[in-house]
């Protein structure tokens, strides 16, 4: 096979709403399977006004959820258009967008991420993916984790891949086949009793540190059903809403931060206990929480390996942007077994 080579621009916008992550790569596709290079990542935080109206989209009426879906999609187009001239990006090959994830009930058979590709498409003159998750979601899937394709691809050398996002996941290889899954909410929780603090961030995990674990509630969220669940199996806002915050509404900030961190620590090592996974790679935002990571070196024996800070940031938007390409060829982009799909398939709707 001649070498194939794709630039590609990346969008992800995670459930902490931290910022919007945009990754530009090059992807080489040879007999030896696919490399990457990124060339240019920037987080562009939200601004109060965004990130207000994206945290409130569930509250939303459909006629006011419909508008901003489409105000969204421009405003992405708009910063991708101001990131391509920043980084003097000429001619990339596509956008792939992941979306904002509003909605995510994939046992009711839908999920939502706004930001219209189409408007997208109206601030960039190129090929604009998006879209990723209904697809699988139709077809009996959870619709998440879909990063595991990257994994398989980009970082086969690790056992496994763990991403400390809002949400927990992990994928790993398992009887020949590639699987993944939620393990527990990490910085939706974290961020949001930090900022009962003052901050948009637990820094270093220093008021988890700082705090006293409360055994009794550790008990309590250690004993959720979702824990018990088979994977495949992924986690949403509304679970969220519906499990964790009544557990967390009137605690001293400092000891809620303590007694989660402890519990997604559990979680986490337990899942690499479970697995007998020998490294993992640790990307997300979670990856700088050095007393998180602690706590979980502490309870396994798995090797955690933390990478350079571009790929702690933007691995999520590096492997949407490969997700497009993907799609672009018209390849498998979405693992069944990752998903519990009915099948492997190539997901996501082209503006072009």
């Amino acid at each position: 096979m001649e070498h194939q080579v794709f630039f590609a621009i990346g969008l992800m916008s995670g459930t902490s709403l931290d910022g919007l992550d945009i990754c530009y790569a090059q992807f080489i596709r040879n007999d030896d399977g696919w490399d990457f290079h990124i060339l240019s990542s920037e987080t562009i935080p939200y601004s109060a006004d965004w990130e207000q109206s994206l945290r409130n989209a569930t509250h939303l009426s459909s006629e006011e959820l419909l508008q901003l879906n489409v105000d969204y999609g421009f405003f992405l187009g708009e910063k991708i258009q101001e990131f391509v001239t920043k980084y003097n990006i000429e001619n990339p090959d596509l956008v792939a967008s992941h979306g904002h994830t509003v909605f995510h009930q994939p046992n009711k058979k839908f999920t939502l991420q706004i930001g219209d590709g189409r408007a997208i498409k109206s601030k960039i003159n190129t090929t604009v993916i998006y879209d990723f998750r209904s697809q699988d979601v139709i077809l009996g899937g959870n619709g998440a984790p879909l990063v595991p394709i990257g994994d398989e691809y980009l970082f086969s050398e690790f056992d496994a891949c763990l991403n400390l996002g809002g949400f927990s996941n992990i994928s790993l290889k398992r009887n020949g086949k590639r699987i993944a899954f939620d393990i527990v909410p990490v910085n939706i929780i974290l961020n949001y009793l930090a900022k009962r603090l003052g901050e948009k961030y637990d820094k270093d995990g220093d008021f988890a540190k700082s705090g006293s674990i409360d055994t009794n509630l550790l008990e309590q969220l250690n004993h959720l059903e979702f824990y018990q669940e088979k994977a495949p199996k992924s986690l949403g806002t509304e679970w969220i809403n519906q499990h964790i915050v009544p557990l967390i509404k009137d605690q001293k900030p400092e000891n809620l931060l303590a007694t989660f961190t402890e519990h997604a620590a559990l979680q986490i090592a337990q899942i690499l206990e479970d697995y007998k996974v020998r490294n993992v790679l640790v990307s997300g935002g979670g990856a700088y929480n050095s007393y998180l990571i602690e706590r979980i070196k502490a309870k396994t024996k798995t090797e955690i390996h933390i990478p350079t800070n571009e790929i702690i940031e933007y691995k999520e938007a590096l492997i949407f942007a490969f997700m497009g390409v993907l799609r672009f060829l018209n390849l498998n982009n979405v693992l069944s077994s990752a998903t519990g799909s009915l099948q492997d398939h190539s997901s996501g709707l082209i503006a072009d």
